[in-house]
């Protein structure tokens, strides 16, 4: 006889589940989160997931260009259609002398944010990835299908990469941080794709000195507008496929980030984006009643009147509305 145990349901707004860190190398890998010779891509996933899951606060950080994190929520994100949807906490900050005024600039180091859906319905993050396109995706200055290969040094070094484009370079040391900049747990080579955004610093010292502005693109990028504006906000409606084409998805489930811009601010090191949080900004929103893209079902409105799971004897949850069930994803069971 199966034995069935009946609990309340609630959903949480916030980022609820890292699936995959892997930074670049950076002055702050191996410290945020701290790391050790023994972590492994599981355990560093479950730090980081520590650090900034269920709004926790702390700072996790992407690298130089290329690394990256994958996580997601305890929920489908809902499409609203006409509003922002979700927020990317990192720690972008504006600085009131920076010298052109035409624009916000600061500290801003931005990641390009891409976002899943969950078709196969299996809670992992393995479906087709889609790029959210903020200001930059058009620019004549991105450069698609960019790829860079890191190499572990021999001891405390800088860490030299080379790039697909001819390019080459160092992640520098500085006096700052003397640990391991290469990530511990990494192989020995680390090769990362995607788009590389035009680089956003200015020095704007005088006589010598170096006072860098890392200046902020208009939109659609974590870590690049401070967390209280609009600017860490997103939508899921700017979602393109590879060929730059609109992707209507009813929701998503994933959400990757991975650093942008491949640049040394001098004795600030390399730009390299953090991620301190994740909300879903409307996280009573039901699921669509007809969602376009996609077979599943609508999906019951978590917090519209109280619900019951169940978990059967094959462990899965269930959400009961009158005489409809549903899995967490929104598919129709009964």
């Amino acid at each position: 006889m199966a034995l069935i145990i009946s609990i309340l349901l609630t959903v949480s707004p916030y980022l609820a589940r890292v699936y995959e860190y892997m930074p670049a190398p950076g002055q702050f890998v191996n410290v945020l989160p701290l790391a050790t010779a023994d972590d492994t891509p599981q355990t560093m996933a479950a730090k980081a997931e520590a650090a900034i899951a269920y709004n926790a606060g702390k700072t996790v950080c992407l690298g130089a260009w290329g690394g990256y994190i994958v996580f997601g929520f305890d929920h489908p994100v809902v499409n609203s259609g006409d509003d922002y949807d979700f927020r990317i906490k990192g720690n972008a900050t504006y600085a009131s002398y920076a010298q052109d005024t035409t624009r916000k600039g600061g500290a801003s180091e931005p990641g390009i944010v891409l976002v899943s859906y969950d078709a196969n319905d299996n809670g992992l993050p393995d479906d087709a990835w889609y790029e959210l396109a903020g200001s930059e995706y058009s620019s004549p200055q991105t450069i698609r299908h960019y790829a860079v290969t890191y190499t572990r040094p021999n001891g405390l070094q800088d860490v030299p990469w080379t790039d697909n484009r001819g390019g080459n370079g160092v992640v520098p040391r500085n006096e700052f941080h003397q640990q391991d900049y290469f990530p511990l747990w990494a192989p020995d080579e680390l090769t990362f794709t995607g788009s590389r955004l035009a680089p956003n610093a200015v020095d704007e010292g005088e006589n010598g000195e170096h006072s860098f502005i890392l200046y902020c693109y208009d939109y659609g990028y974590a870590d690049n507008h401070p967390n209280k504006t609009d600017g860490c906000k997103f939508c899921i409606r700017w979602a393109v496929d590879q060929n730059g084409l609109p992707k209507d998805l009813p929701a998503i489930h994933f959400v990757k980030v991975y650093t942008a811009v491949q640049q040394v601010c001098g004795w600030i090191g390399e730009t390299s984006t953090e991620i301190t949080g994740a909300e879903d900004l409307h996280p009573d929103m039901p699921f669509p009643d007809d969602p376009s893209e996609t077979d599943l079902s609508p999906m019951p409105n978590a917090n519209s009147q109280p619900q019951t799971a169940k978990i059967l004897r094959d462990g899965q949850f269930l959400i009961l509305r009158g005489e409809k069930a549903y899995t967490l994803t929104g598919q129709t069971l009964w």
